[in-house]
């Protein structure tokens, strides 16, 4: 019983990669809930630029949080990190899907998702268990 536990309970130690993780998992979620909402409505493609915003913020924040609820301390720094590499590899992603060049306006996205982070990793170390 006790090996069966030890292959369930997996836990990823470095801070910044855990934040990483959990923030896909909620930009996939809300990818998913917004092809819900464009299948299901009258809306197009065009009409979601909002949402999709919307959707990285969320998902930036979280991954801010877990960063922060991971680390001991300094969890502004975990979450900006976070931010940081989750908007740059959004960025790369749209890069090497849509051949799209790189612009000003995506610099600063990845400081929004920065600043972002870094407060969801502010809230993140004031949730840690004691």
């Amino acid at each position: 019983m006790h090996i069966i536990r030890r292959l369930f309970s997996w836990r990823i130690a470095n801070p910044v990669l855990s934040g990483l993780c959990r923030s896909f998992v909620w930009m996939l979620l809300g990818a998913f809930v917004l092809s819900l909402l464009l299948w299901g409505s009258g809306l197009s493609e065009q009409d979601l630029a909002t949402y999709t915003y919307m959707v990285h913020g969320i998902a930036a924040a979280f991954g801010g949080l877990t960063a922060g609820r991971r680390a001991s301390r300094k969890g502004w720094y975990q979450g900006a990190l976070t931010g940081i590499f989750y908007g740059i590899i959004v960025l790369l992603i749209g890069f090497l899907a849509l051949d799209s060049s790189p612009s000003g306006m995506d610099t600063l996205w990845v400081l929004a998702a920065a600043a972002i982070g870094a407060l969801g990793g502010m809230f993140g170390v004031n949730l840690q268990k004691s």
